[in-house]
C-alpha cells in the first residue's frame, strides 16, 4: 500500500536537497570548450547547437576543479580520489531534482564515480517532460547514441543514463513511480528480466542484438523497435482477469449420438486424424453434405418444402487444424471442383478455336448457337457476396457454397464492412430461406444486364474462424436483426491447442487415405456429386430436378412438430429461450434440413423418427452454444460487473499505470454504479475478486489500478 510521506521525511528531503544544491552551485558549469574534450558531451553540443534540441545538458554537467565528496553511505563526506578534472554529471530524481553527482573522465571506458550510491538518480538528456517518452540506460554514451536516434523522430524524448549497472534496477524503480520507462535488452536475459522486474511500471524491448550496437552499425531505430518484442512489466505481476459473466461455462458436449453408421465413424476419425474436436469435424461434416445435397434435393417444412442449405458457423483459433478437417471432410468436393474447372478450360479453349476465322453471318450464328463456356465454380472461399449473385441470375451456376477456414474473408471482407452490409445480408438470409436471388444494377452502368432474379439456386456457407472475428459478427446487431445469425448454426468448441499428442507413432503412420471408412465415405460423396443418369435423384414422377424429402408416416410428422412445439413453449416469457426468438423460430427448419440431408447421405427419399430426433440433438446444441456464446445474460446485455469494467478499462486508457481516483469513479460510472456507493463498493469488490482491479490508498486517497491485461 502507498502511504504519503510524514513531515519529518520531507523535511529530511528538502535538507538533504538543499544540501546538494548548495554544494553544486560552487561548481562551474563546463564550458563549450571543455565539453568539446569528450565525444558524448561534444555530440550533446551538436545536437542542441546545430539541430536545436532540448538536450539541456549544458547546465547538468560540470567541471571538477577538485576532488568532490562523498554525499551518502558510510563514507559520507569523504573525498572521492581521482575525481579532480573529471566531468560532473549532475543526476536528477523523478520529481527532477538535482540530488546526485558522477563523476566521469573525457572519454573513458571505465564506470563513472557515483557520490552517493544509495540515491536513485539519473543524468537526465531531454526535457523530462510527462507527455515524453522516457528510456533508461546505463552509461552516458548509450543514452546519448539513444537520443540522438530517438530525437530525429520526436524531440520531446527523455533519455536517462544511471550511469552504474547496479544501480540500474533501484532508478528504474524510482523513476517508474512517476512514469513508465523504456528499457532495452537482448533475448537471453529476458527470464532474468521478468523475474526481477515483474509489476514494475517499465516496457522492455528485447531484441536478438544489441540495439544500441545496431544503431552504431547505422540501423534505423524506428525498424529496430518495430523488430523487437515488447515485455510491459506492470502486467506480469496481474493474474489473468476471470470472466464476468453470469454464466461462464464450458463448451456444450457435441451430441456425436446424432450421428449414426459411416458419418459417425468419418466425424470421430476427421477428428482422430486433425486432432480437432467433434463439434468442428462435425460442422464440416454438415457443411460438405449441404454443400452436396442443395443440388439435389429440398427439405419439408409444412406443406412446402425449402433449401436444404446450411449456414455453419465454428469458433477455432488459428492452428486449430481448421484447414485439415476442410481437407478431408471436402476432398471429394474439392476434387470434383477441380475436374469441372479443367474440363472448362478444355471447353473454352475449343469454343476459342473453333470461333477464329469466323466472320459475319458465320460468326454471328456460332455465336448464337454456340455459347461460351462459363467458369463451373461453385466453391467459392475468398469472395464478396455480389460477384456469386451475379453467377447465380445469369445462370451460370444454380448451387454454390461458401466454405473457408479464414472467416473473416467473409465477416471482415469489403461487403460486409461497407454501407451495402445490410442489402447483402438481406441477399443472403433470403437466398437460404426462398431459394431465390436478386441482382438489380443500372442499365446504363457497364455491368448492366436484363437479368434480376434467378429462382431454385442455393448457397451454403461454411464459416470457420477466430473468436476475435466471430465474437463482434455474433454480437452484431446488423447480422441479428437481418436474421442471419438467427438462420446459423453455430460451434465453439473447446481449443485443444496443448493438449494434441503430435509425436504418436501409430497415429503419424495411419495414412488417412488408407482408412477405408474414409474412402467409403469419399466414395459415396463421388457418386453423389456426379450421379449416374439411372441414379440421379428425381421425384415420384421423375421429372422435377430437386427430390422432395418427405416424412416417413404421419407419425414422424407429428414427431416433428411435437419437437417444434417444445421450441415455441420455451420462447414464452421467463423461459429459457424468451430472448432468442429469433434464433429459436427457425431450430426446427435447421432439423428438417439436417434430417433431409442425412437421408439424402444414405441413399433414402424419407426422413424417418429417428432422423428428425437426432437432426433436433444437433440443432439443440447450437442454441446452447448460442446461449453460452451470449455469456447466458438473458437480453444480450453486460452485468453490472461487465458495464463497471469496460468503463473502467476505458477510462484508464492511455494512463500508465492505468489508474482512477474514487472519487471521479463514484461520480462517472454507469448506472447503477454511479454516486450509489453501497452498489459501487460491491461491484469494485467483485471486480478485485475478479483479477480486474486493485484498491489501493494513497494517503486520504482511495485509488483504483486497472489490470493492464485487460487491454490486450
Amino acid at each position: 500500500m502507498t502511504t504519503t510521506p510524514t513531515d519529518s521525511h520531507e523535511k529530511a528531503h528538502a535538507d538533504n536537497m538543499g544540501g546538494f544544491i548548495g554544494y553544486i552551485a560552487d561548481i562551474d558549469n563546463a564550458t563549450p570548450e571543455q565539453r568539446a574534450q569528450d565525444a558524448d558531451l561534444s555530440q550533446l553540443d551538436s545536437l542542441q547547437d546545430d539541430l536545436g534540441l532540448p538536450t539541456n545538458h549544458t547546465n547538468n554537467t560540470r567541471y571538477l576543479d577538485d576532488d568532490i565528496s562523498m554525499r551518502g553511505g558510510n563514507s559520507k563526506g569523504d573525498k572521492l580520489p581521482n575525481t579532480k578534472g573529471c566531468y560532473g554529471l549532475v543526476m536528477v530524481n523523478n520529481k527532477t531534482e538535482p540530488v546526485n553527482m558522477a563523476a566521469q573522465m573525457p572519454n573513458s571506458d571505465k564506470p563513472p564515480i557515483i557520490s552517493d550510491t544509495t540515491q536513485a538518480s539519473a543524468y537526465s538528456i531531454g526535457s523530462m517532460s510527462r507527455d515524453s517518452n522516457w528510456w533508461l540506460v546505463t552509461s552516458l554514451s548509450d543514452a546519448v547514441t539513444l537520443y540522438a536516434n530517438l530525437s530525429t523522430n520526436d524531440p520531446n524524448i527523455t533519455v536517462l543514463a544511471c550511469l552504474n549497472q547496479s544501480m540500474f534496477d533501484k532508478a528504474l524503480r524510482h523513476f517508474a513511480e512517476v512514469h513508465t520507462i523504456h528499457i532495452m535488452d537482448t533475448a537471453q536475459h529476458k527470464d532474468r528480466l521478468i523475474s526481477r522486474l515483474a509489476g514494475v511500471n517499465a516496457i522492455a524491448h528485447i531484441s536478438i542484438d544489441c540495439i544500441i550496437s545496431r544503431l552504431n552499425e547505422g540501423d534505423l531505430i524506428n525498424n529496430l523497435i518495430a523488430d523487437a518484442k515488447t515485455i510491459e512489466f506492470v502486467a506480469l505481476a496481474w493474474g489473468e482477469p476471470e470472466p464476468l459473466a453470469n454464466d461462464p461455462s464450458q463448451p456444450t458436449p457435441y451430441p456425436i449420438n446424432a450421428f449414426t453408421g459411416l458419418l459417425r465413424r468419418v466425424i470421430e476419425l476427421v477428428a482422430y486424424y486433425a486432432q480437432v474436436p467433434l463439434a468442428m469435424a462435425g460442422n464440416c461434416v454438415l457443411g460438405a453434405l449441404a454443400d452436396i445435397g442443395q443440388r439435389f434435393i429440398d427439405a419439408p417444412m409444412g406443406h412446402k418444402h425449402m433449401p436444404a442449405s446450411l449456414i455453419l458457423i465454428t469458433e477455432g483459433e488459428s492452428g486449430s487444424g481448421k484447414t485439415r478437417v476442410m481437407d478431408l471432410t471436402h476432398f471429394k468436393i474439392d476434387e470434383h471442383e477441380r475436374q469441372q474447372y479443367e474440363q472448362y478450360l478444355i471447353d473454352l479453349d475449343i469454343w476459342e478455336s473453333d470461333k477464329v476465322g469466323l466472320k459475319g453471318a458465320e460468326l454471328k450464328e456460332y455465336l448464337s448457337n454456340t455459347p461460351k463456356p462459363t467458369n463451373p465454380k461453385t466453391v467459392f472461399d475468398d469472395a464478396t457476396i455480389e460477384p456469386i449473385l451475379d453467377k447465380l441470375v445469369d445462370g451460370e451456376i444454380n448451387n454454390a457454397s461458401w466454405a473457408t477456414d479464414e472467416a473473416a474473408q467473409f465477416f471482415n471482407g469489403h461487403t460486409m464492412k461497407g454501407d451495402t452490409a445490410g442489402n447483402a445480408l438481406g441477399a443472403i438470409t433470403k437466398l437460404h430461406s426462398s431459394g431465390r436471388a436478386s441482382r438489380q444494377r443500372s442499365q446504363k452502368s457497364a455491368h448492366a444486364t436484363p437479368r434480376t432474379d434467378a429462382y431454385d439456386v442455393r448457397m451454403t456457407l461454411l464459416l470457420q474462424g477466430q473468436r476475435v472475428i466471430l465474437e463482434p459478427a455474433l454480437t452484431d446487431p446488423l447480422m441479428n436483426g437481418q436474421g442471419f445469425l438467427a438462420r446459423a448454426l453455430i460451434a465453439c468448441p473447446e481449443d485443444l491447442r496443448g493438449k494434441r499428442v503430435l509425436n504418436d507413432e501409430q497415429r503419424n503412420n495411419d495414412n488417412p487415405h488408407n482408412n477405408p471408412d474414409l474412402i467409403e465415405y469419399w466414395s459415396r460423396c463421388q457418386s453423389l456429386l456426379d450421379p449416374l443418369p439411372a441414379n440421379a435423384p428425381t421425384d415420384t414422377q421423375g421429372v422435377l430436378p430437386r427430390l422432395k424429402i418427405r416424412w416417413e408416416d404421419n407419425h414422424t410428422r407429428q414427431v416433428f412438430n411435437d419437437l417444434a412445439q417444445g421450441i415455441e413453449n420455451r420462447q414464452a416469457q421467463g423461459q429459457a429461450l424468451e430472448y432468442l426468438k429469433a434464433y429459436a423460430s427457425r431450430m426446427a427448419e435447421n432439423a428438417s434440413r439436417i434430417a433431409s440431408l442425412m437421408a439424402f447421405f444414405e441413399g433414402r427419399k424419407v426422413i424417418t423418427t429417428d432422423d428428425i430426433k437426432r437432426a433436433f440433438m444437433l440443432v439443440e446444441y447450437s442454441t446452447s452454444e448460442r446461449l453460452r456464446y451470449l455469456d447466458a445474460t438473458p437480453t444480450g446485455e453486460q452485468n453490472d460487473s461487465e458495464k463497471l469494467s469496460g468503463w473502467l478499462v476505458n477510462k484508464a486508457r492511455g494512463k500508465k499505470p492505468h489508474k482512477l481516483n474514487r472519487t471521479d469513479i463514484y461520480n462517472g460510472a454507469p448506472k447503477p454504479m454511479r454516486k450509489n456507493n453501497r452498489i459501487l463498493q460491491s461491484e469494485l469488490d467483485n471486480l478485485e475478486s475478479k483479477l480486474h482491479i486493485k484498491q489501493i490508498e494513497d494517503g486520504r486517497k482511495k485509488i483504483i489500478e486497472v489490470n493492464p491485461k485487460l487491454y490486450k
